[in-house]
């Protein structure tokens, strides 16, 4: 007596997974794969509704509407033991488990309501051949396939009658000739159409977006991408293009929520918490004993009375407005540079950090881009316009710091902290001299501090990584390909702490955490974005690193950037 057993839902994932495979690819994948590992079994694979009206039969669940089952197809066992890899159908022999149904029942719709009257009896228990998990006793060992049920849980698809109409409609021997076509998408919810191009790419482009709006409506969304796996160029120059399909609701970000309102407004409220204590910190030499040892000494145990800090709190004021400020024009350069272009971005959620007093905020695209050129131009205008506003300061307060009238505003920091960045600390050296960097402590005014932390809080968000500002630049600059491996070498700086000192740690895990994922492509995507704004890239990239990395103890000693004693 033969087997009938079903494929389990861990069986179909362990033979491998893509987001749109092909049914037939698969069914072979899966016979060969039972013929290895259980012998010389025959798997065949049913036809999907002839086996799932008869599984319901089976389990007495036919009401005569089976045609929305979620499976796609599954495998069964056949008693023969033949080494054909010919079966087509299920054996309905005698010796079978399964009862048979006629052309005509099947065409009917599995007979559903013909035969729903007729009693069935249920398949004898069988011990014999390899068991898998059953889904549900009523299923009688029968699961879903996993991969229909990925596509149900999925985003929806494109309408295959829509497909035909764009391919005999929108494009063509003038635009764009079709040859074959692709998933597309996350999750393949929707059609990549390769082929050969008859034009100019972004007149090409310009007149299938007009057609398609015409043909079908504001429906989908018209993506022209590099052409995947394209080892020749085009003729007419740059790379080969394909043009991708997806429905609005798929590709178009969603509008920000309440929850995600008050998330950020929560998150703004703490990120003034942290640079008001940025601002008391920062008045170390001021603070009372207890406190200060037991913020700095390990073995301290009893905390202090918070409220020896609160005489502190006025006269940390101007450095908390000061990185406030920073962090706010950061958000008003990149909605500034979003309104000409009819861009639409998100509420910024700002993150909170006591070191910096903030390490930024992350700020969404909710529209598509339209091409390159604006990804860089939005996503560059935040990092210049907080680096400007934090240059500015940073240099008021260098000379200021040098001015002994000034005496009463300065506030003692450790020499040590100038080694955190090589840029800055020349700078600095270069402006107060050997004599006040070549001690204990220096005397700055709190603009400087202000100043400090707002460059290097836009250095680290111009990192070229994930979907900082920095990793969209380089992406809309040079492709993503570039970006991966400008962040894979970004990740490895900083795992080595060579960037960013000992804030390399907690900003690597925090865009692994929240921004590792590359931004989502342009509806122009091919376009090259020119040469002056890949230059301005490469110098903001370049400045970055200088700024990040720390200045290391032989320079250290030579410039009188503290006292350094050891190498």
């Amino acid at each position: 007596m033969g087997t009938l057993t079903s494929c389990s839902f861990t069986s179909t994932l362990n033979l491998g997974f893509r987001s749109k495979p092909n049914r037939f690819e698969f069914a072979e994948r899966f016979r060969h794969y039972n013929k290895r590992n259980y012998g010389n079994n025959s798997y065949v694979l049913c036809s999907r509704e002839l086996l799932f009206n008869k599984t319901r039969r089976i389990a007495g669940l036919d009401t005569g509407h089976s045609k929305g089952f979620i499976g796609g197809f599954e495998c069964c066992a056949s008693g023969r033991d033949s080494d054909s890899d010919a079966a087509e159908e299920i054996d309905t022999s005698k010796d079978s488990n399964l009862a048979t149904f006629s052309p005509e029942e099947t065409a009917a719709g599995g007979g559903g309501e013909a035969d729903s009257d007729k009693p069935v009896t249920p398949p004898a228990s069988i011990s014999s051949g390899p068991t898998f998990s059953p889904l549900g006793s009523s299923y009688n060992n029968f699961q879903v396939d996993s991969f229909k049920l990925m596509e149900l849980l999925g985003p929806e698809k494109v309408d295959p009658l829509d497909v035909k109409l764009i391919k005999d409609k929108l494009f063509g021997y003038s635009t764009f000739w079709v040859t074959k076509e692709e998933p597309f998408g996350d999750f393949g919810e929707g059609i990549l159409f390769l082929g050969n191009l008859r034009g100019n790419r972004e007149d090409v482009f310009a007149k299938l977006q007009s057609q398609l709006a015409e043909i079908i409506g504001d429906k989908y969304n018209l993506f022209m991408v590099e052409e995947p796996n394209s080892e020749d160029p085009d003729p007419r120059g740059g790379p080969r293009v394909s043009f991708g399909m997806l429905r609005k609701e798929v590709s178009e970000p969603g509008p920000t929520t309440l929850w995600q309102y008050v998330i950020a407004l929560l998150l703004f409220v703490l990120t003034i918490g942290s640079s008001v204590e940025l601002g008391i910190a920062s008045q170390i030499n001021r603070l009372p004993p207890e406190v200060v040892k037991y913020f700095t000494d390990p073995n301290a145990i009893e905390p202090p009375d918070m409220q020896l800090l609160y005489p502190f709190v006025e006269s940390a004021l101007p450095l908390a407005y000061g990185v406030l400020g920073v962090q706010l024009f950061h958000e008003v350069g990149h909605f500034l540079a979003a309104f000409p272009k009819k861009v639409k971005l998100s509420i910024p959620f700002f993150i909170p950090n006591i070191t910096l007093g903030s390490f930024g905020a992350i700020t969404q695209f909710k529209s598509i881009l339209p091409d390159r050129k604006t990804k860089v131009d939005i996503s560059l205008a935040g990092p210049l316009a907080g680096a400007t506003l934090s240059l500015s300061m940073f240099a008021v307060g260098l000379l200021l710091s040098s001015k002994p009238d000034a005496a009463a505003d300065m506030v003692q920091v450790p020499s040590m902290l100038f080694q955190g960045s090589l840029l800055l600390g020349l700078i600095s050296r270069a402006t107060l001299g050997y004599a006040a960097m070549h001690g204990t402590t220096v005397a700055i005014h709190p603009l400087v501090i202000a100043g400090w932390c707002g460059l290097t809080t836009s250095a680290f968000n111009m990192l070229p990584v994930g979907c900082l500002d920095g990793g969209r630049v380089v992406q809309g600059a040079f492709g993503k390909d570039a970006l991966v491996g400008f962040g894979l070498t970004t990740y490895l700086l900083l795992g080595l702490g060579v960037l960013g000192g000992p804030l390399s740690l907690p900003w690597g895990l925090y865009v692994l955490i929240c921004q590792r994922a590359p931004e989502k492509p342009c509806l122009n995507d091919v376009t090259e974005v020119g040469t002056w704004r890949r230059t301005v890239v490469t110098v903001a990239i370049f400045l970055v690193v200088l700024i990040l990395l720390p200045v290391w103890d032989e320079l250290a000693e030579e410039l009188g950037i503290g006292l350094v004693t050891t190498f």
